[in-house]
């Protein structure tokens, strides 16, 4: 049944290539990745040129000492201290992916690199494999029917339990609140509080104030983020990296450098071994660290709607939901797929396109009207919007 189910999602895909005569999609193999000129794809060479430039150009202005570049970020929060691996970060570096091709590229693009909140659209990816294979039955049930209580393992000292979705508020968060970063979640997790995350000034009083309808507020926050990846993590049964590698990175081929690590105290007994619950990001270290060539093949699967050469990854539906508009935020679908619906994020950018974006500037640019992902590391956030612009310029009408 799956497997007939799998040939109806994808029948329409290629019964239209057919239909209108068009060329199969290309999508590199394991280990190799065609480049082609840009004059040969019909691109503007001198203005990709520019583009490329401007990005390097407008450089990040956070430290390349990423010790630094988090205190500079997030050092005026209670509890900043990392908690997580941070290595330096190399120079700017990117990719510009055109109908699959290679056709331009900075930089250290083969450099693993911390891409910060990137990581929380792979998190994503592996809550969604979770929903399409039936673990978790519907994105609008409570994670608290699926979360029993966890032991949190420390090395050489007994084991304490907690229960992350157990209080009155917290018990009627849904899966897609947590997704949309509306569930204004209450707690602590891993030492961080969820109030010491980009606090309100006066977050003495924050702390207790009462807590927002799920869905009503949209709030960026990294602890929250946290406790999704436990949750997912419980769900699985198994480390999220494991599940991440096996539905995803090895199927687009991937390489084998990228590293999905947690932060130092954020391991749980789970079947009696001791598992690490990854981070959604960077915030206080870990995430993802992962090159640009890969972080351009996820691209290219959300480019594609969750299909890695005629094999469906994600579901067309799930890749609805991620780009449907948060009614709290309508440039957030689910994270962290930031939406150019209002055409706010990238002016000159089709209102389909939309980036997955990370501290630092990391962003994958995915753009389905011009066939085009582009891989931009350490850029100036403020740069974005403008480099999208000059990239579209190269780009044939």
């Amino acid at each position: 049944m799956k497997k007939l189910i799998l040939h109806c999602l994808l029948f329409p895909v290629f019964a239209i290539q057919a239909q209108h005569n068009l060329p199969r999609p290309y999508f590199p193999p394991p280990g190799a990745w065609e480049h082609k000129t840009p004059g040969a794809m019909g691109l503007q060479p001198e203005k990709l040129h520019a583009a490329i430039q401007y990005a390097i150009a407008h450089e990040s202005k956070q430290s390349r000492n990423m010790d630094s570049a988090q205190w500079q970020s997030f050092g005026k929060e209670p509890y900043s201290e990392p908690v997580g691996t941070l290595i330096d970060r190399a120079d700017p570096s990117g990719i510009i992916i055109y109908k699959g091709y290679i056709v331009a590229e900075w930089g250290q693009p083969s450099r693993v690199d911390i891409t910060n909140s990137v990581t929380k659209s792979f998190l994503s990816a592996v809550v969604g494999v979770a929903v399409d294979s039936g673990l978790i039955r519907r994105v609008t049930d409570t994670v608290a029917n699926y979360m029993p209580p966890i032991e949190v393992y420390h090395p050489g000292q007994p084991s304490e339990v907690i229960t992350p979705f157990a209080s009155p508020h917290n018990r009627t968060l849904t899966w897609e609140v947590m997704l949309r970063q509306t569930s204004d979640w209450e707690g602590t997790l891993w030492g961080k509080p969820d109030w010491a995350d980009r606090p309100d000034s006066n977050f003495a009083t924050w702390k207790n104030r009462a807590r927002h309808t799920p869905g009503a507020v949209w709030k960026y926050n990294d602890v929250r983020v946290n406790a999704l990846a436990l949750a997912a993590t419980s769900v699985w049964r198994k480390p999220l990296p494991q599940v991440l590698k096996t539905a995803i990175m090895d199927p687009i081929g991937a390489s084998n450098t990228w590293r999905w690590m947690g932060y130092h105290n954020a391991w749980i007994i789970l079947d009696g071994q001791p598992v690490q619950s990854v981070s959604g990001g960077g915030h206080w270290g870990g995430g993802m660290y992962i090159n640009a060539y890969d972080m351009a093949r996820f691209g290219l699967l959300t480019l594609h709607r969750g299909v890695w050469n005629g094999r469906r990854l994600l579901s067309d539906e799930w890749i609805t939901q991620s780009l449907t508009p948060t009614k709290a935020n309508n440039g957030y679908g689910y994270m962290n797929w930031f939406l150019n619906t209002d055409r706010k994020l990238a002016p000159k950018a089709p209102a389909s396109s939309f980036i997955h974006i990370g501290n630092g500037a990391n962003i994958i640019y995915v753009d389905p009207e011009h066939q085009l992902v582009a891989v931009v590391r350490w850029i100036d956030s403020k740069a974005v919007g403008d480099m999208v612009g000059l990239l579209l310029e190269a780009v044939p009408e």
